[in-house]
Protein backbone atom coordinates (compact mmCIF):
# COMPACT_ATOMS: atom_id res chain seq x y z
CA UNK A 1 0.00 0.00 0.00
CA UNK A 2 1.58 3.53 -0.82
CA UNK A 3 0.12 5.91 0.88
CA UNK A 4 1.49 9.64 2.40
CA UNK A 5 1.10 11.55 5.47
CA UNK A 6 0.44 15.10 5.16
CA UNK A 7 -0.87 18.18 7.12
CA UNK A 8 -4.45 17.85 6.65
CA UNK A 9 -6.40 20.97 4.77
CA UNK A 10 -9.88 22.03 4.25
CA UNK A 11 -10.35 19.98 1.40
CA UNK A 12 -9.23 17.13 3.54
CA UNK A 13 -12.88 17.22 5.71
CA UNK A 14 -15.28 14.87 3.97
CA UNK A 15 -12.59 12.12 3.97
CA UNK A 16 -11.87 13.25 7.59
CA UNK A 17 -15.45 12.84 9.09
CA UNK A 18 -16.21 10.02 7.06
CA UNK A 19 -12.99 8.54 9.25
CA UNK A 20 -14.81 10.08 12.93
CA UNK A 21 -18.28 7.95 11.45
CA UNK A 22 -16.45 5.18 11.31
CA UNK A 23 -14.74 5.23 14.78
CA UNK A 24 -17.95 5.77 16.35
CA UNK A 25 -19.17 2.92 14.40
CA UNK A 26 -16.35 0.81 15.82
CA UNK A 27 -16.99 2.48 19.41
CA UNK A 28 -20.71 1.70 19.12
CA UNK A 29 -21.75 5.24 19.23
CA UNK A 30 -22.66 6.13 16.00
CA UNK A 31 -25.28 8.42 17.38
CA UNK A 32 -22.80 10.28 19.90
CA UNK A 33 -21.26 11.75 16.34
CA UNK A 34 -23.14 15.50 16.56
CA UNK A 35 -20.34 17.36 14.33
CA UNK A 36 -20.84 18.18 11.04
CA UNK A 37 -18.54 18.85 8.02
CA UNK A 38 -19.62 22.28 8.35
CA UNK A 39 -17.89 22.91 11.73
CA UNK A 40 -15.09 20.68 11.38
CA UNK A 41 -14.04 23.01 8.36
CA UNK A 42 -14.95 26.11 10.32
CA UNK A 43 -12.82 24.96 13.77
CA UNK A 44 -10.14 23.55 11.79
CA UNK A 45 -9.36 25.72 8.69
CA UNK A 46 -11.43 29.05 9.97
CA UNK A 47 -10.05 32.00 11.31
CA UNK A 48 -10.06 30.84 14.74
CA UNK A 49 -8.95 27.33 13.88
CA UNK A 50 -8.91 24.91 17.35
CA UNK A 51 -7.03 21.91 15.87
CA UNK A 52 -4.24 20.25 14.00
CA UNK A 53 -4.52 17.34 11.81
CA UNK A 54 -2.48 14.95 9.95
CA UNK A 55 -3.97 12.99 7.18
CA UNK A 56 -2.71 9.67 5.40
CA UNK A 57 -3.54 9.61 1.55
CA UNK A 58 -3.65 6.80 -0.26
CA UNK A 59 -1.34 7.35 -3.01
CA UNK A 60 -3.15 6.14 -5.99
CA UNK A 61 -6.95 7.20 -5.19
CA UNK A 62 -6.10 10.23 -3.43
CA UNK A 63 -8.24 8.76 -0.27
CA UNK A 64 -7.99 10.30 3.13
CA UNK A 65 -7.54 6.22 4.91
CA UNK A 66 -5.97 8.34 7.98
CA UNK A 67 -5.72 11.13 10.59
CA UNK A 68 -4.70 11.87 13.64
CA UNK A 69 -6.55 15.01 15.16
CA UNK A 70 -5.31 16.45 18.13
CA UNK A 71 -4.58 20.71 19.67
CA UNK A 72 -3.16 22.87 22.07
CA UNK A 73 -4.55 22.44 26.17
CA UNK A 74 -2.66 23.75 29.29
CA UNK A 75 -2.00 21.84 32.47
CA UNK A 76 -1.37 23.58 35.63
CA UNK A 77 1.40 21.27 36.19
CA UNK A 78 2.96 21.00 32.97
CA UNK A 79 2.39 24.19 31.02
CA UNK A 80 1.61 23.84 27.10
CA UNK A 81 0.48 20.19 26.12
CA UNK A 82 -1.30 18.52 23.36
CA UNK A 83 -4.51 16.37 23.16
CA UNK A 84 -4.71 14.02 20.93
CA UNK A 85 -8.09 13.33 20.19
CA UNK A 86 -8.44 10.63 17.99
CA UNK A 87 -6.60 8.41 15.59
CA UNK A 88 -7.92 6.37 13.13
CA UNK A 89 -7.20 4.61 10.28
CA UNK A 90 -9.66 2.56 8.02
CA UNK A 91 -10.36 -0.48 9.01
CA UNK A 92 -9.13 -2.14 5.56
CA UNK A 93 -6.00 0.04 5.57
CA UNK A 94 -4.67 -0.96 9.22
CA UNK A 95 -1.31 -3.49 9.52
CA UNK A 96 0.64 -1.54 6.88
CA UNK A 97 1.84 1.24 9.59
CA UNK A 98 0.17 4.09 9.28
CA UNK A 99 -1.17 4.62 12.57
CA UNK A 100 2.83 4.54 13.73
CA UNK A 101 3.51 7.40 10.64
CA UNK A 102 0.45 9.35 11.72
CA UNK A 103 1.47 9.44 15.38
CA UNK A 104 5.02 9.90 14.89
CA UNK A 105 4.09 13.42 12.90
CA UNK A 106 2.10 14.32 15.75
CA UNK A 107 5.14 13.85 18.22
CA UNK A 108 7.34 15.60 16.09
CA UNK A 109 5.25 18.15 16.41
CA UNK A 110 5.25 17.63 20.27
CA UNK A 111 8.76 18.15 19.84
CA UNK A 112 8.83 21.07 17.98
CA UNK A 113 6.35 22.93 19.90
CA UNK A 114 8.05 22.33 23.26
CA UNK A 115 4.87 20.75 24.51
CA UNK A 116 5.40 18.91 27.87
CA UNK A 117 2.86 16.27 27.61
CA UNK A 118 0.36 14.53 25.25
CA UNK A 119 -2.55 13.11 26.46
CA UNK A 120 -5.14 10.66 24.57
CA UNK A 121 -7.72 8.01 25.89
CA UNK A 122 -7.75 4.97 24.55
CA UNK A 123 -11.01 2.03 25.29
CA UNK A 124 -9.61 -0.67 27.78
CA UNK A 125 -11.22 -3.21 25.43
CA UNK A 126 -9.43 -1.70 21.85
CA UNK A 127 -6.78 -4.24 22.80
CA UNK A 128 -5.06 -3.25 19.46
CA UNK A 129 -4.80 0.08 20.38
CA UNK A 130 -3.68 -0.76 23.49
CA UNK A 131 -0.87 -3.16 22.18
CA UNK A 132 0.19 -0.40 19.60
CA UNK A 133 0.29 1.74 22.28
CA UNK A 134 2.40 0.31 24.48
CA UNK A 135 5.62 -0.45 21.72
CA UNK A 136 5.63 3.02 21.26
CA UNK A 137 6.54 3.61 25.05
CA UNK A 138 2.98 4.77 26.24
CA UNK A 139 2.70 4.92 30.02
CA UNK A 140 -1.09 4.07 31.35
CA UNK A 141 -2.37 5.97 33.69
CA UNK A 142 -5.14 4.09 35.80
CA UNK A 143 -5.24 6.94 38.86
CA UNK A 144 -7.39 9.12 36.64
CA UNK A 145 -10.93 8.79 36.22
CA UNK A 146 -12.38 10.24 33.21
CA UNK A 147 -15.29 13.37 33.76
CA UNK A 148 -17.55 14.30 31.07
CA UNK A 149 -20.97 16.45 30.43
CA UNK A 150 -22.76 16.50 28.04
CA UNK A 151 -24.09 19.80 26.66
CA UNK A 152 -27.44 18.83 28.22
CA UNK A 153 -26.20 18.60 31.65
CA UNK A 154 -24.17 21.61 31.20
CA UNK A 155 -27.41 23.49 30.22
CA UNK A 156 -29.60 21.66 33.25
CA UNK A 157 -26.40 22.26 35.58
CA UNK A 158 -26.37 26.34 34.48
CA UNK A 159 -30.13 26.68 35.00
CA UNK A 160 -29.83 24.81 38.23
CA UNK A 161 -27.18 27.53 39.75
CA UNK A 162 -29.07 30.39 37.90
CA UNK A 163 -32.34 30.61 39.79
Amino acid sequence: MNFIIRQGNENDVPGIFKLINELAMFEREPEAVVNTESKLKEDGFGENSIYKVFVAEETDTKEIIGMALYYTAFSTWKGKIFYLDDIVVTERCRKFGIGRKLINEVLRDAHRAGVKQIRWQVLDWNTPAVEFYKSIGVEFDPAWINCKMSNEQIEKYVESISK
